[in-house]
């Protein structure tokens, strides 16, 4: 079991790691240019959603069937990709992770099924066509059933946030909210559900600690240290930049790609929100607004007075408590692509 589990990571991992500079370009591009980052500019702010809801799905699609079937699997993964795309408001990794190894494997059975038994002169035409044909086909499997699925996941998570918000088991929220996060629906839950109660709890009491259980950076921090420190290969290598992008640039989707490659990260992550959310509500912390992007320093500008050394604190004590637990796993279980490197 514990050698399929690490096979399974490895395969995971070979699809995410090698699309790790396309990440940091891309959380390079969002820490720079939205309205509220460092150099705020429209023109160049329109490359940011069709990057994280296109090309970065595509890459991962168009990777992991290349992982199965080469050159071939990889172009019939990327227009399977497509069909997960389109029609949904949500980016699409999980989808691609699916739909690219499976035209990978469906465009390999084909190929060992007709091979040695296509005509002289006609293998570059079969060949085309078949790719073509099965790309199609997997496109529109992938629209109507892969994506109305990861919707309903999308769908199934902000319910389970609100009703643990509702009865007041904020730590317990994090358990819900780190993988949520993980599959790039941070944004729908802290915009959708965290950041509507949080603004009704500011007007009664000045404050709200909603605003910081899915926009915390600490464990993303630790969660990209114990890689820096622990971890090998390219994953070692692209985490300080990762760190900046995150911590100082507040685009936490930098570090999403590294919990996708080694899926039991999760557990660091939770390790470092769950204490930090106890601690939160223990000292009755919070911030006045979302803090967008969830960077240190936008922490910093939404800090009411007197608040500074609990919010600050649980920062903190997330960063810690992920990079410990992280550290531990990746020593324990490290990433199987870094370890051949």
């Amino acid at each position: 079991m514990r050698e399929k589990i690490q096979r399974f990571g490895s395969f995971l991992a070979a699809m995410i790691i090698p699309n790790i500079g396309a990440f940091i370009a891309w959380g390079l591009l969002t820490a720079l240019f939205i309205p509220t980052g460092w150099l705020p500019n429209e023109k160049l702010a329109e490359m940011v959603g069709p990057m994280i809801t296109y090309l970065l799905p595509i890459l991962i699609g168009f990777t992991g069937g290349k992982v199965v079937h080469e050159w071939r699997g990889g172009v019939v993964g990327a227009a399977a990709t497509m069909g997960v795309i389109v029609g949904t408001d949500v980016p699409m990794f999980i989808g691609a992770m699916v739909m690219g190894p499976l035209a990978g494997f469906l465009m390999k059975q084909f190929d060992k099924l007709v091979e040695d038994k296509i005509p002289s002169g006609f293998e570059m035409l079969i060949n085309n066509f078949s790719a073509g044909i099965l790309g199609l086909i997997l496109a529109i499997v992938g629209h109507l059933l892969i994506g109305p699925v990861v919707l309903g996941l999308t769908n199934a998570l902000g319910s389970g946030v609100q009703f643990l918000v509702d009865r007041r088991l904020l730590p317990l929220a994090d358990i819900i909210i780190e993988p949520a996060k993980v599959l790039f629906l941070n944004n729908a839950i802290n915009h959708g559900i965290l950041g509507p109660i949080g603004v009704t709890q500011v007007e009664k009491a000045g404050r709200s600690v909603l605003f910081m259980l899915e926009s915390n950076p600490g464990p993303g921090l630790g969660l990209l240290l114990a890689y820096w420190f622990a971890g090998k290969g390219m994953s070692k290598e692209s985490a300080p930049g990762a760190i900046i992008i995150h911590f100082l640039g507040g685009i936490h989707e930098i570090y999403f790609p590294y919990v996708l490659a080694h899926p039991v990260m999760i557990l660091a992550l939770w390790a470092g929100g769950i204490l930090a959310d106890l601690w939160f509500v223990i000292t009755g912390a919070g911030l006045v607004a979302t803090p967008s992007p969830g960077s240190i320093f936008a922490y910093l500008a939404v800090i009411p007075k007197g608040q500074h050394f609990p919010v600050l604190m649980g920062i903190l004590i997330a960063a810690v408590a992920s990079f410990l637990v992280g550290s531990f796993i990746l020593r324990v279980m490290p990433v199987k692509e870094d370890e051949e490197k």
